[in-house]
């Protein structure tokens, strides 16, 4: 791509960015297109380092982020394993309780009925002492009733000791309710104990889950942005590589001095600035992200208009990462200047 701009005053239609900013690189002496080329290769060959480490980076990422999910699949696992034990405690205890709940309804039933047997069994020995003593005065006004009375006083005594049975075994059902009430009430102890213990071992374990899981999510942003960076140095890469072709191309055909005024070397020092306004950074000098400064950084208004250093043939015209917008004109006879950070060309 080749294009003469000789307007009047060199005058260059390109206007400052919204940076108030624009950098000249400084002219080039003689063998300026094999130097040109020498840089755009450099900073490719920058390039394609910081791709070759971005991408050993994502590497060793990669087997951070599998070692990460191994221990994260441990630690779910661990997590579902006491889960499962914590529900079949919880269960168990359940049960326990119930089985508890209902002693404790048969023991209130088996004391109603111990103590209705108690009453009856007092009733009948005080129905016995009674009729005892009513009969014995009848026995003395009618001793041929004597028989008669033998049999009562045999069946209240039968009747009493069915009763003491009865009420014997009632206190020992009483009695083996309450010693299985002990050994429920002790396994029940020991069941909640453990539900504690397990509740506690599975809060520490959802944890530990929740942490790894937070380092897996760090290894993948740190993934992500080096996918990312990479994606842009794979483009910066793809633009400097086109970069190099054209300059080829279009420096090819450049005549060693244009046809029109001085040639650049005989006006050093004389040459005008592109843009009025500060300089903030000289040839050399270092810039704000701390690069050496390859030409002069000069503070403008957004939408200043910018002229060329003189005239010249358009080499480049482009947006490039850093850089912006840029206009690369060469002035013949090895001399070239770059245009930077425009906001329109």
């Amino acid at each position: 791509m080749t294009a003469s701009i000789r307007p009047r005053g060199h005058h260059l239609r390109i206007t400052a960015g919204p940076m108030v900013a624009v950098l000249l690189l400084a002219t080039f002496a003689a063998g300026a297109d094999d130097r040109a080329e020498a840089e755009a290769e450099r900073e490719l060959a920058a390039v394609r380092e910081r791709i070759a480490e971005i991408a050993a980076e994502q590497q060793g990422l990669q087997g951070e982020r599998d070692h990460s999910l191994a221990v994260l699949r441990e630690a779910d696992q661990a997590v579902a394993a006491a889960v499962q034990s914590l529900r079949t405690t919880e269960a168990t205890l359940a049960t326990r309780e119930a089985e508890s709940a209902r002693l404790e309804r048969e023991r209130d039933a088996l004391s109603l009925r111990l103590s209705s047997q108690r009453e009856a069994l007092a009733a009948l020995v005080r129905s016995a002492y009674a009729l005892g003593r009513h009969e014995q005065l009848k026995l003395l006004l009618a001793q041929d009733r004597i028989d008669d009375l033998a049999r009562v006083l045999i069946y209240h005594r039968y009747v009493q000791n069915d009763r003491s049975a009865r009420i014997r075994s009632l206190m020992d059902e009483l009695g083996a309710l309450a010693e299985l009430g002990e050994r429920l009430l002790a396994e029940r102890t020991e069941l909640a104990a453990a539900r504690d213990a397990q509740q506690t071992h599975l809060a520490d374990l959802e944890l530990r889950r929740d942490e790894r899981a937070g380092v897996l999510a760090a290894i993948e942003a740190r993934q992500h942005e080096g996918q990312a960076a990479l994606a842009a140095l794979e483009r910066d890469q793809r633009r400097l590589t086109a970069l190099l072709e054209r300059l080829r191309d279009v420096l090819a055909d450049v005549p060693r001095t244009l046809e029109e005024g001085r040639p650049l070397h005989q006006r050093k020092g004389a040459l005008p600035w592109p843009l009025t306004g500060p300089l903030l950074t000289g040839f050399g000098g270092r810039l704000a992200d701390g690069r050496m400064a390859r030409g002069w950084l000069i503070a403008g208004t957004p939408g200043a208009e910018v002229r060329a250093i003189s005239h010249g043939r358009v080499a480049y015209a482009d947006w490039m990462p850093t850089y912006g917008l840029i206009l690369i004109l060469d002035h013949g006879d090895g001399w070239m200047s770059l245009y930077a950070n425009q906001d329109a060309l």
